[in-house]
């Protein structure tokens, strides 16, 4: 959940798409950018049916403003991993390895997130909480505790983490 596990570069090429050939776009995207990235690009339609099922929202933004050279919308990152979560929203990111106390860091200003900010700004660590809490519960995220329950009903869970 911390930058040095997750900053990962994307390279794209794509001669027709009119992208800013050689530059660098710097705004923070995620995996869930890609879906929205391509329907833009396609002009493609998201279904909202299949199967007579109702299909959620796509999630993310797209990235194609920023891989032309323009602005790119904000918006918020979320995370989860075997309980470890975050947030970046902006210049803050709000993170937690599971089960510990959320961690919150100015990432413009501490890139490699050595300064927890989260004593000197509680009301900020409420607010992203509770964002990532309203995201988790939108997309399903479930608590670690009823995951690891679920691998030691199956036998999944090493030795050492089944007491």
């Amino acid at each position: 959940m911390h930058e040095g596990g997750i900053a990962t570069p994307l390279i794209v090429n794509w001669p027709a798409g009119h992208l800013a050939n050689g530059s660098v776009a710097r705004a923070p995207h995620q995996l869930v950018d890609v879906m929205p990235t391509i329907l833009e690009a396609t002009g493609a339609p998201y279904p909202s049916h299949h199967g007579g099922h109702d299909i959620s929202p796509v999630e993310g933004r797209s990235l194609l403003a920023a891989l032309r050279g323009r602005s790119s919308p904000d918006g918020a990152l979320y995370w989860e991993h075997t309980g470890n979560a975050a947030i970046r929203s902006g210049r803050w990111k709000l993170v937690r390895d599971y089960p510990k106390a959320w961690e919150l860091y100015d990432i413009e200003h501490d890139r490699t997130e050595l300064h927890d900010l989260a004593s000197s700004h509680p009301d900020v660590v409420r607010d992203l909480a509770a964002r990532w809490q309203a995201w988790a519960d939108r997309v399903g995220v479930l608590p670690w505790s009823v995951t690891e329950s679920i691998y030691a009903e199956r036998g999944l869970l090493p030795r050492e983490a089944q007491g």
